[in-house]
């Protein structure tokens, strides 16, 4: 059992687009009556809803009622655009309405779609390549959800649906006001909101989106520099098994800490051409990617300025050159920057977890720093202290 109606609106912008969402395989919602609604509703507001079915009926007798009009003029003002009005108002009372997301949604990760690149000489492209990032982990998650359950559209104050059998991917899909989408297996809600010059917002919401993160960002690596800066995936020259066989049992060393501890902190030291590089790359392909961990590549430029994405639960940090950059503070260079205590605030994760946000998606991380330097002499004694470098090891061959 069903009521809907369309207003007669031809010619104008609003109709124009609904025509538009029409052709485009929209097709307008009908509310359907549920019995177990209206006991609910009668049961807890019985109140207004004899208040409001009262108001229905007197606008319906006022209407019949007339005396100064024929009683078929009376018959046909029943579907003029007041009374319509009235008995659509009603029946939206009494029917529940479209499924949309709440409170319980509380794991949400937002992006802009495509996203802009906006270049400055005296700008590191840090925050672009982090919400590109994000925006393919988006992405990649709604791949992964594929076919929703439902698509409704609200506009012109009218609810459709799009038939998901039709559904193609969401590029296709005409937005026009805000879009929802709901996969009911994973509980996880969607939110399209269109911009201008064809850019959509897309917001995912749900209970619990951790998992499907966890899948969508397999495998990804980021380079963050002043110099390019990119997405993409570890490459690695040298397997493991071709380094020096102290270096191997260092790497296993490596390995069981990173199974058993949240954060773990390892320094590898050594002269120029020994492999400290070759050896961050191959730990991060050959351990710390089938773990799940997305690999960040910082350089000097980019450490400075580098938060953790809060919605990553596993995270590999890699700092080359470190002596250059957690350089000893009692020292007259490194009294012109702030990169040693942003390493140290890293190692901690004091600078991060000192103030919680109550929007977006907090979770438990995981956080494995890779770092390689020359020397250790120059480094800040705060940085080798307990508690902050678990392992260190000085590579002393020369590795081709």
């Amino acid at each position: 059992m069903s009521f809907d109606y369309f207003r007669s609106n031809e010619g104008t912008p609003t109709n124009n687009n609904r025509q538009s969402l029409l052709a485009s395989g929209w097709r307008p919602f009908h509310r359907e009556l549920d019995w177990g609604f209206l006991w609910q509703l009668l049961y807890s507001d019985t109140r207004e809803l004899s208040q409001k079915g009262l108001n229905l009926a007197s606008t319906v007798a006022d209407t019949l009622g007339r005396t100064n009009y024929a009683w078929w003029a009376n018959l046909l003002n029943i579907v003029s655009d007041n009374t319509r009005y009235e008995v659509d108002k009603f029946w939206s009372y009494i029917t529940p309405d479209p499924l949309s997301p709440d409170h319980r949604y509380k794991d949400v990760l937002t992006t802009e779609t495509p996203i802009v690149q906006f270049v400055s000489r005296s700008s590191i492209p840090i925050d672009y390549v982090l919400n590109r990032l994000q925006e393919i982990t988006v992405l990649r998650v709604l791949k992964l959800l594929e076919r929703p359950d439902i698509i409704t559209q609200y506009y012109s104050e009218r609810d459709f649906y799009f038939p998901v059998e039709r559904f193609v991917n969401w590029e296709r899909l005409d937005v026009i006001n805000t879009v929802y989408a709901y996969w009911s297996k994973y509980d996880i809600w969607l939110q399209i909101d269109p911009y201008d010059r064809g850019r959509r917002q897309y917001t995912l919401m749900a209970t619990n989106i951790t998992p499907l993160i966890n899948k969508a960002t397999y495998d990804l690596a980021i380079m963050l520099s002043g110099y390019q800066s990119r997405v993409g995936k570890v490459h690695s020259q040298f397997p493991i098994r071709t380094f020096p066989t102290d270096i191997q049992d260092f790497t296993d060393l490596v390995q069981q800490a990173v199974l058993n501890q949240n954060q773990l902190a390892v320094v590898v030291h050594g002269e120029p051409g020994t492999g400290k590089t070759a050896w961050t790359q191959a730990v991060a392909k050959e351990i710390l990617v089938p773990l799940g961990y997305v690999i960040f590549i910082l350089d000097h430029d980019a450490i400075a300025n580098f938060v953790p994405p809060t919605y990553l639960e596993r995270i590999c940090i890699v700092i080359n050159e470190a002596d250059n950059l957690a350089q000893n503070r009692a020292s007259e260079v490194a009294q012109y920057n702030n990169k040693t205590e942003h390493i140290l605030s890293l190692l901690d994760g004091t600078l991060y977890q000192s103030v919680i946000d109550d929007s977006g998606i907090q979770i438990k991380q995981r956080l494995v720093i890779l770092m390689t330097c020359n020397t250790t002499e120059r480094l800040d004694p705060a940085m080798l202290r307990k508690g902050r470098v678990d392992l260190m090891y000085e590579f002393v061959q020369r590795f081709v």
